[in-house]
């Protein structure tokens, strides 16, 4: 009989707390909701932390859940108008937006100290539909972990339909060499070899492929290389 006791309140818990969450949810705005960022999503943690534990546990007092809900809430709304408010409070509290991709050319020293590999840049770049990284003018990684990207003057299709102008197409680029590996496999698809890789290399001044960070070539045979020493000395402000 006890047993069915608590999981009666159990289930009376969560119909009357999801309503709370609910509502708390709406109260704090899209911004906790889409962007996530860092105070927010600390925020949410909290925030399910303290009802998982109402529900599960029904000694502990349900009131106090409630209370504890609301304070989150309004905690959440007084950190965002601070934001606002103060710009010097909101970079506190946040990531700087982080300059990844220059002219087509990997920011290596900015993405190692962001923590993302070479793979979780190149999907993000497929993901947004771009699969040669010599049409990015400017790719930032911004304080909510999502990728942003400026093409290139030319690559901006619309302007050019736009003043009457040939559009060619742009062949796809495939991935030879990713921190310093050589894909054989790709090479071979490509109708080519190491040999022939590496002497375009040497036209460059590259001796050995540890020098490369990420290196791609089209069916035509275009090379593009981002060499491991790429940085940039100013980190990009809000």
């Amino acid at each position: 009989m006890e047993t069915i006791k608590e999981i009666l309140l159990v289930y009376g818990r969560i119909i009357t707390i999801l309503p709370l969450l609910l509502v708390a949810t709406l109260f704090m705005g899209k911004r906790s909701i889409g962007e996530l960022p860092v105070f927010d999503f600390l925020i949410i943690i909290c925030l399910g932390a303290v009802v998982g534990a109402d529900i599960a546990d029904p000694k502990i007092e349900h009131i106090h859940t409630g209370m504890a809900v609301i304070a989150l809430a309004l905690l959440q709304r007084l950190i965002a108008y601070m934001n606002i408010k103060f710009r010097k409070v909101g970079r506190l509290l946040t990531f700087e937006p982080t300059l990844i991709i220059l002219d087509g050319v990997f920011l290596v020293k900015n993405l190692r100290k962001i923590h993302y590999s070479l793979d979780n840049i190149l999907q993000m770049l497929r993901e947004k539909e771009i699969f040669d990284v010599t049409v990015v003018h400017l790719g930032f990684i911004e304080a909510n972990g999502r990728l942003s990207v400026l093409k290139k003057a030319e690559q901006l299709t619309a302007t050019r339909q736009d003043l009457g102008l040939k559009i060619e197409s742009k062949e796809l680029s495939y991935p030879v060499i990713i921190e310093g590996k050589i894909d054989y496999e790709t090479l071979s698809h490509l109708n080519t070899n190491e040999t022939w890789l590496k002497e375009q290399l040497n036209k460059k001044g590259f001796k050995k492929t540890e020098e490369i960070f990420y290196a791609s070539l089209d069916k035509n045979f275009k090379l593009h290389i981002s060499p491991n020493t790429s940085s940039t000395p100013d980190p990009l402000k809000h």
